[in-house]
């Protein structure tokens, strides 16, 4: 994680007290295990697939993205510290050990996201799921509709561009969504297993059927070490799921530093200090996340 620090230039947030203190982030996912890398920062645990009250997580996705976005690094002297050491976090459990959900889980997810985002303080949502069924490819799709109602209601939505790549529009749902900000993976010309298969130039490419450029942005996603679901343990993940809370805790600094903007605001920040890789536009979208230009 210290490599991916520096790939995004975390540092110098760091050395100007930036670090998401404050900043609630929403993650729809697998659950998290309460690695001590979180501290007392998990603010709420609401699990939708099993209806449990304390926090857990049966897989391990979960907790890994929430490492990334907000872990202490203290198991590891600060070696895998993630982008927002600082921010709280918010667990949905809407998956299940396998990984795998129901739509009506995610939505329910996001309604409570929308009820409860003044009482945490939630600014943020981060989602690194996401279906490829054609079925539910149009923004008429119950997913795009619900992650719109939560872009609606003002929270900044970040959701993973899917790994179905390369071919055009294979960007998955709701990552199709033209309000959210969707993250690809800018390292897929990597060599990386995801979920036991060994995978090249994998990040979804736009557009999407409705001609919308995605993704929005790219951020680093192979070989990315995170907790794990086992106490002081890290483990190493790979796939745009891993690039989308890069993006989500560099959102929580810049929330941290300007706590006034707009999700409008911010996305328009992304945008204008993107860092042009000289990729297609349907592969980089605006370019690589850089945070040390995002918070200039």
């Amino acid at each position: 994680m210290d490599q991916v620090r520096k790939a995004i230039h975390c540092d110098s947030a760091y050395r100007m007290g930036y670090t998401g203190r404050g900043v609630g982030v929403a993650v729809l996912d697998t659950g998290i295990y309460l690695h001590e890398d979180f501290e007392h920062r998990v603010a709420a645990f609401v699990d939708i697939v099993h209806r449990r009250k304390e926090p857990y997580d049966d897989n391990g996705h979960g907790t890994h993205i929430s490492g990334i976005i907000g872990g202490s690094g203290n198991a590891s002297d600060g070696m895998y510290m993630g982008v927002a050491p600082e921010c709280h976090i918010i667990m949905l459990k809407v998956l299940d050990k396998k990984g795998n959900g129901y739509a009506s889980d995610v939505l329910s997810g996001l309604k409570w996201i929308r009820d409860n985002k003044d009482r945490y303080d939630i600014r943020i949502v981060n989602i690194s799921v996401g279906s490829f069924s054609r079925k539910g490819m149009t923004e008429n799709s119950v997913l795009v509709r619900g992650v719109n109602a939560a872009w609606d209601d003002g929270l900044v939505v970040c959701v993973a561009a899917g790994n179905m790549g390369p071919g055009m529009n294979t960007i998955t749902t709701p990552g199709i969504s033209r309000k959210v900000i969707t993250v690809g993976c800018s390292d897929d010309y990597k060599e990386v297993n995801v979920m036991g298969n060994r995978m090249i130039d994998y990040s979804g490419r736009g557009p999407t059927g409705a001609c919308i450029c995605k993704p929005e942005i790219i951020a680093p996603g192979a070989g990315i070490i995170s907790c794990s679901n086992e106490a002081g343990e890290y483990q190493t993940k790979s796939g745009t799921s891993m690039s989308t809370p890069m993006v989500s805790g560099a959102i929580a600094l810049l929330l941290q530093k300007y706590p006034f903007l707009s999700n409008r605001d911010v996305k328009l920040l992304l945008r204008e200090r993107a860092l042009d890789r000289g990729l297609p536009i349907n592969q980089q979208g605006w370019g690589m996340l850089d945070v040390e230009q995002l918070l200039i």
